[in-house]
Parts: structure tokens; C-alpha cells; sequence
């Protein structure tokens, strides 16, 4: 019988939390009163039409909608991702930052097959509210409000872990230290999966028509046409690399083995 879901009121076992770490309760997060944790100032200044206000939950939080921004690819690339993890998922699993859409429905339903667990961190409690909503009772997950450049998890704490999107988000210090954190948690043989925009061919006329628009919108985007993923990686993990294209090379899938 798999456990049910809930945002965590305490740390995995043997971890303990300090303030510092802004760790939520449950109870908080439950009864909408207020939580401790210090939303990184780029996301307010950014992305608050995105992730932060009430509204733009309700608005992006629709299948087809995130399918039409990623031009079509939703599926395709969350297939990847979750093909590249395997079917039955035993063990502990990281998911790092929720999205939209079911790929965290579909994560939990391969960790259930495996008798393994999952763990999704955000710093937005706003966005662990919105997941905790789609959710199934009894899947094997714990919602913990947490920011992912500064994980509160022992070294190899996880089998394998998920970065569906997030790194085109973040200022490259940030994205340097949520990498840094997410290879320090994997085990060492683990695997991390990671899904993102990527520079696309000369050919592609997304090239010329979708820069603009991310110049405009995630202006930490363009990073990753400029630099590939590796450059970012923490040194020892940059030898045993994996990539893949899409779309005429506006995705990609970096697979990272520890």
C-alpha cells in the first residue's frame, strides 16, 4: 500500500532542517497562513505573470495551453524525460521545481509501479498548492517548500533526479548552484535528467522568432543557446555527458550519470 501524499512538516529521516532553510509546514501551507520562505528576488521581478500570482496559476495550469508554448512538444519531451528515468521507479526520486501540466502525475505513477517514493521541491508554495491539487490520494510523493539551490538533503540522498525547465529561469549563479546541489544529492551511479530550451539550428526560423520573444520574457533564457548545460556543471560531473536534440534543436535532454 503506497503512503499518502503530503507536504512535508518534517525532514526526510535523519535530516534536520535549520531555519535558515525556511522550511514550511504543513500546516501552513494547508490553512493558508504565512510561510517563511524568501522567494528569490529574480522570480518576483520576472516571472510573477508566470508562478507567483494566484491568476497566472489558474491560467497556465492547462495541458494544452503549456503544449502551444512549447510549440507542440509537451508530450514528446516529457516522454523523454520519463523514458529516460524507466518505467518502474524503485528507490527515491527528485523532482526538482513543479510544472505544469500531468509530469509529476506521470512520475508518481512510475514511482508507484516501482514501490519507490518521490520528493518535489519549489520555493513557491503557491506552485506545491497547485501540485498538491492534481495530485491522486495515496501517491507516493512529499511537496516540500524548498529552494533548489540550497537543498536541505544529506549527499546521495536520491537515486536519480528530474529538471524539467528550470534552468532557462534562473540567473547563471543560481543555475550553477541548483546543478551543483542536484549532483550532490544524487548518489553516486545515479542519473539526472534535465529538459530545457537549447540553441536551435540555423535552419529552424524559431531561431529568428523566438529569440526575441525569450529576450523579452526569460531573460535568463538565451543563456542556454549561448552555453551548453555542462558549462555548468560542477567539474567532476562533466564526463559522462549524454545530449539530445529536438525540434530542430530548441530542446534538449542532457543525461547526467553520477
Amino acid at each position: 500500500m503506497q503512503p499518502d501524499l503530503m507536504i512535508a512538516d518534517e525532514p526526510p529521516m535523519g535530516v534536520a532542517y535549520p531555519s535558515a532553510r525556511g522550511l514550511a509546514s504543513a500546516q501552513a501551507l494547508r490553512l493558508g497562513a504565512p510561510i517563511e520562505l524568501t522567494v528569490p528576488a529574480y522570480l518576483i521581478s520576472h516571472y510573477w505573470w508566470a508562478y507567483v500570482h494566484p491568476r497566472a496559476v489558474r491560467v497556465f495550469e492547462r495541458q494544452w495551453l503549456v503544449n502551444l508554448i512549447l510549440w507542440g512538444n509537451y508530450p514528446r519531451l516529457s516522454d523523454a524525460a520519463l523514458d529516460e528515468l524507466g518505467e518502474e521507479l524503485s528507490g527515491a526520486t527528485l523532482q526538482v521545481a513543479c510544472v505544469y501540466g500531468d509530469l509529476t502525475e506521470r512520475l508518481c505513477a512510475r514511482a508507484a509501479a516501482g514501490r519507490g517514493r518521490i520528493d518535489i521541491v519549489d520555493v513557491l508554495p503557491i506552485q506545491l498548492e497547485n501540485l498538491r491539487s492534481k495530485l491522486p490520494h495515496g501517491a507516493p510523493a512529499r511537496l516540500l517548500p524548498m529552494n533548489s539551490a540550497d537543498l536541505a538533503m544529506p549527499a546521495g540522498s536520491y537515486d536519480r533526479a528530474l529538471v524539467f525547465f528550470l534552468l532557462h529561469e534562473q540567473p547563471r549563479h543560481v543555475r550553477e548552484r541548483t546543478l551543483a546541489e542536484v549532483a550532490r544529492v544524487v548518489r553516486p551511479g545515479g542519473k539526472i535528467v534535465v529538459v530545457d530550451y537549447a540553441r536551435p539550428r540555423w535552419w529552424n526560423p524559431l531561431r529568428y522568432l523566438w529569440g526575441p520573444v525569450l529576450a523579452l520574457l526569460e531573460p535568463f533564457a538565451l543563456d542556454l543557446w549561448r552555453q551548453e548545460i555542462a558549462a555548468w556543471l560542477p567539474g567532476s560531473c562533466t564526463r559522462r555527458v549524454h545530449k539530445r536534440s529536438f525540434f530542430g534543436g530548441l530542446y534538449q535532454k542532457v543525461v547526467l550519470t553520477r
